[in-house]
C-alpha cells in the first residue's frame, strides 16, 4: 500500500507533467522555466544521427513558435507511462500534438528543492496529421 509520501510525490509529478503540457501548448516560457532544469538537454535521433540540444536552444525555439492555443487547436496530450526509479526520480512517456506533429517524449524527471523538473528529454516525431 502506498504511503502518504509516495502519494504526495505522485501528485506533485502529475502536476509537473501538466505544467510541461501547458508550457508547450501555450508556448509559455514562465511555465517552461518552471518544469525544465536549467542544465537539461534534449535528444533526438529521427534523422539517424543523435542530435543533442541544450535547453537554451529549445527555449529559443519555443519563444518563436506560434502556440497551438493561439491557433485554437484542441489540446491533445496524454501520459502513456510513468516508471518510478525512486521517490525522487521518474521517467515519463507522453504523447502530445503540436500543430500537425504528434510527438512521443520520454521525460526524465528529478525531484529537488524546486520540485519535479525535467533533466533530459528524448523525443520522437511519431506522426504528422494532415489538416
Amino acid at each position: 500500500m502506498p504511503n502518504n509520501k509516495t502519494l504526495l510525490s505522485n501528485t506533485d509529478l502529475l502536476d509537473a507533467i501538466e505544467v510541461y503540457f501547458k508550457a508547450l501548448y501555450y508556448c509559455d516560457l514562465h511555465l517552461f522555466d518552471q518544469v525544465f532544469h536549467p542544465a537539461s538537454c534534449l535528444f533526438d535521433a529521427d534523422e539517424g544521427d543523435t542530435i543533442v540540444d541544450p535547453i537554451a536552444d529549445y527555449r529559443d525555439v519555443i519563444s518563436k513558435r506560434v502556440s497551438p492555443a493561439s491557433k485554437g487547436q484542441d489540446r491533445e496530450d496524454e501520459i502513456i507511462m510513468i516508471d518510478w526509479l525512486s521517490s525522487k526520480c521518474a521517467t515519463v512517456k507522453v504523447r502530445l500534438r503540436i500543430h500537425e506533429n504528434i510527438f512521443v517524449d520520454h521525460l526524465c524527471f528529478v525531484r529537488g528543492r524546486e520540485g519535479w523538473r525535467i533533466v533530459a528529454k528524448l523525443w520522437h516525431l511519431a506522426d504528422v496529421k494532415q489538416s
